[in-house]
């Protein structure tokens, strides 16, 4: 007779009427799928609603759960995935069971435009928070009282949790998986789904811009592509504009119009993101890693560590080293 399964961290997920199916497909495939490869109890989800009962869905299908906000309200994580509409305030009883969820310590999440109701219910007042960049603008109006960031992919203030558009929410639900069971278990998660463990850069790199298809932008693409190549090496900007084969001032104009940043804050985020790797997985020191990467000094790297991930290098190995287990919360 085998033992009754272990019981995970619950996770509440809230469907609505008129949704897409994908961000509830996100958080389904992280935390509802089994996973009798971990040696750890897997999360149990329940998949909510206002009103219990089938649901109309984009494409004609609809979607039937028996749950209600009772139970959305008694999950350790409770998420909700979007709303139907961003210029609606969420109904009372929603922003009750969150409010109640968040008062027992329940860590709360959105997924894009679900931090609409998040704020709604008085969740993000005082604090950072992120959506999708197209309604980033409408939540400032909406509520004042948050500090939006329309240029990351999410944001973790420990107990509430917001990302950006869409596909951030899979960046999100790997970030909890890593919180909650440590970095091995997370990277093989994101080796299932077939995606990368960390993603480079924010959603501001896709925000929509005015750009022209010009060969100078082919050449800012190989410079990119050089300094990649060669991280661990002294990279200026002119230096940059020698690959791309243009003048410093005529490289830099080219360089945010292609990617909205510039090239000094670009490399630096690639030697942070490429400093990640070393520290989940190796027990480098932090001088040396520093140096890998093309950091002139340790101090250096710390300070733009700390900048770009809310953490210090030595806690952000310390939390996520592939030896270490279960991770300590970070924020990010």
């Amino acid at each position: 007779m085998h033992p009754p399964a272990r019981r995970g961290p619950s996770v509440s997920v809230l469907a609505y009427d008129g949704m897409s199916v994908f961000e509830t497909g996100i958080v389904t495939e992280v935390f509802g799928l089994p996973r009798p490869e971990f040696d750890v109890p897997w999360y149990d989800l329940t998949m909510c609603a206002e009103d219990p009962g089938p649901l109309r869905v984009i494409g004609g299908a609809s979607l039937y759960t028996p749950h209600g906000l009772d139970a959305f309200a008694t999950a350790q994580t409770v998420i909700v995935p979007g709303v139907s509409d961003i210029t609606a305030d969420p109904s009372p009883e929603l922003v009750a069971a969150l409010r109640q969820a968040h008062r027992r310590g329940a860590r709360i999440m959105s997924i894009c435009s679900g931090a609409f109701a998040l704020a709604g219910a008085g969740l993000l007042d005082g604090r950072r928070a992120t959506t999708h960049w197209r309604y980033a603008d409408q939540l400032r109006r909406r509520h004042p009282g948050v500090d939006v960031d329309p240029g990351v992919l999410y944001i973790d203030n420990g107990d509430v949790l917001t990302s950006a558009g869409s596909a951030a929410g899979l960046d999100l639900c790997l970030h909890i998986v890593r919180r909650d069971f440590g970095a091995a278990i997370a990277n093989a998660v994101a080796r299932r789904l077939v995606i990368q463990p960390h993603r480079d850069g924010g959603q501001a790199q896709f925000i929509e811009a005015p750009m022209s298809a010009h060969s100078d932008d082919d050449r800012v693409a190989r410079s990119m592509a050089w300094a990649l190549a060669n991280l661990p090496s002294p990279i200026t900007v002119d230096a940059l504009a020698r690959q791309a084969r243009m003048s410093a001032r005529t490289y830099l104009r080219h360089f945010t119009r292609s990617t909205g940043t510039t090239p000094i804050r670009w490399l630096i985020d690639q030697r942070i993101q490429a400093s990640l790797a070393l520290l989940e997985t190796t027990g480098t020191p932090i001088e040396e890693i520093a140096r890998t990467v093309g950091f002139d000094t340790a101090v250096t790297y710390r300070h733009h560590f700390a900048q770009a991930m809310r953490t210090s290098p030595s806690a952000y190995r310390r939390a996520f080293h592939l030896g270490s287990g279960r991770s300590a919360p970070a924020t990010n």
